[in-house]
């Protein structure tokens, strides 16, 4: 199998990480299209130094993260505060389309957090422990996990101020 042929193989396997990343950072589809490219871009160019130390996935989360707060910051983007419609939390379909309106929620309010919060919640939410979080964003794991549940209260509160009540 040639190089390029194992990368793509690695990405389209871990392609989940892709999409999270860049909905966490980009609230539109055209952002978040370009934002995967350039994680894809940036991937691709530093997969040479890629020893197989970690796991393929944990040095992709590296990448992805360090590439959107680059872009993020690059690009300095203005988050769009659209009102939230008030009356999707009276919403009774069926239980995909009630979770798709939380997960909604969630997102929107992902969008108010700064770089390092959504990286932190992003870690979390793929199940990391504290030590993984800590490494990846170069801090310490008690750093980690203080940081990670100040994110967490204040992800409730945006959520809660937002009209949602889970």
């Amino acid at each position: 199998m040639t190089k390029e042929q194992e990368f793509i193989q690695l990405i389209t396997q871990h392609k989940g990480i892709l999409y999270k990343v860049s909905r966490l950072y980009m609230d539109q589809l055209d952002d978040q299209e370009d934002l995967t490219q350039e994680i894809i871009f940036q991937l691709w160019k530093a997969y040479n130094s890629f020893e197989g130390k970690s796991a393929f996935a944990t040095w992709m989360y590296r990448v992805a993260l360090n590439t959107a707060l680059t872009f993020f910051k690059k690009e300095s983007r203005k988050v769009d505060k659209e009102p939230l419609d008030k009356d999707m939390d009276h919403i009774e379909e069926e239980d995909s389309r009630q979770k798709d309106v939380q997960l909604d929620y969630f997102y929107n309010a992902v969008q108010e957090l700064n770089p390092i919060e959504k990286a932190l919640i992003f870690l979390f939410l793929e199940g990391m422990p504290h030590r993984e979080i800590a490494l990846s964003l170069g801090i310490s794991e008690v750093n980690a996990r203080v940081k990670l549940n100040r994110t967490k209260e204040k992800l409730q509160e945006i959520i809660k101020n937002n009209g949602y009540e889970f």
